[in-house]
């Protein structure tokens, strides 16, 4: 499968990671429909790859992401779009992007540094491991620019840090800091700047080199299981051991066992 970068994303296929590169410094990496539009079909695509054993999604410059770019997806509307135009836009951009990032069996690393703001702040969270510098600045716009949220932010904050914090975030528009964040568990991890990249290249290589049909079947039961009852849940946990069983990577893993080493996953 091939992944080709578009304005504004670059896409390289290393091995076994697929890493998307957020590439638009002088406009703090915000997000616009081009860009958005390749990052759903990227990660849809390596849902289905069987070479890709993880994706991270990164960025060039000062910051990470500062949003949506309102002014290009706006530009557009030579005048007032008719009533609806959001509504009927949304479902097929960033509405989209993150429900994908959420269900893709694919493990996602989200590596973070400067501003995460509105949409690159959904990224970060909708990511299964967020590694931030420790002055990264995490931030919902909203109030400040008298919108209500968007791309799942009041679905995905009170499910990691509950609703009083959510409030502060969100109606409140408090800034969290990367370590601060990593002290509320909303990230995986925060360093320092310096030692950011380091961290995120070790940390990527150990979930590319993990048994990827478990970790697949892992993230889909967490997913999952936030709308099922206990019944239904273990119903699911049942065929995600069937098929976890039938894997390769199993097989490694249970002569690793028997052999008091180390288990070494092909991703099978």
């Amino acid at each position: 499968m091939t992944y080709a970068g578009v304005p504004g994303l670059v896409v390289e296929h290393r091995g076994h990671e697929l890493r998307l590169t957020l590439d638009r410094a002088e406009r703090r990496n915000a997000i616009d429909d081009v860009v958005l539009d390749a990052l759903v079909a990227h990660v849809a695509a390596a849902g289905t790859d069987e070479e890709v054993r993880v994706i991270r999604i990164d960025a060039n410059g000062p910051d990470f992401c500062a949003g949506s770019d309102l002014i290009t997806t706006t530009a557009p509307f030579a005048r007032k779009p008719r009533v609806g135009a959001t509504q009927r836009r949304l479902p097929n951009k960033a509405n989209r992007l993150i429900p994908l990032m959420l269900e893709t069996q694919v493990p996602i690393v989200s590596v973070v540094h400067g501003w995460a703001a509105g949409l690159g702040f959904h990224i970060a969270l909708a990511s299964d491991f967020c590694l931030a510098a420790d002055d990264t600045k995490f931030w919902e716009p909203f109030m400040a620019r008298g919108l209500s949220p968007d791309s799942g932010a009041a679905w995905l904050l009170p499910r990691l840090i509950g609703m009083v914090r959510t409030r502060r975030l969100l109606m409140l528009g408090e800034e969290l800091s990367g370590a601060q964040a990593a002290a509320w568990e909303i990230i995986h991890e925060a360093h320092a700047p310096t030692d950011l990249a380091a961290a995120a290249d070790e940390f990527t290589n150990r979930i590319a080199t993990g048994p990827t049909v478990a970790l697949g079947l892992t993230k889909w039961l967490l997913q999952s299981g936030n709308g099922l009852d206990l019944d239904r849940h273990l119903h699911n946990e049942a065929m995600a051991l069937e098929l976890a069983t039938r894997s390769d990577d199993f097989k490694a893993g249970l002569a690793a066992f028997r052999e008091k080493r180390e288990a070494e996953f092909q991703g099978r």
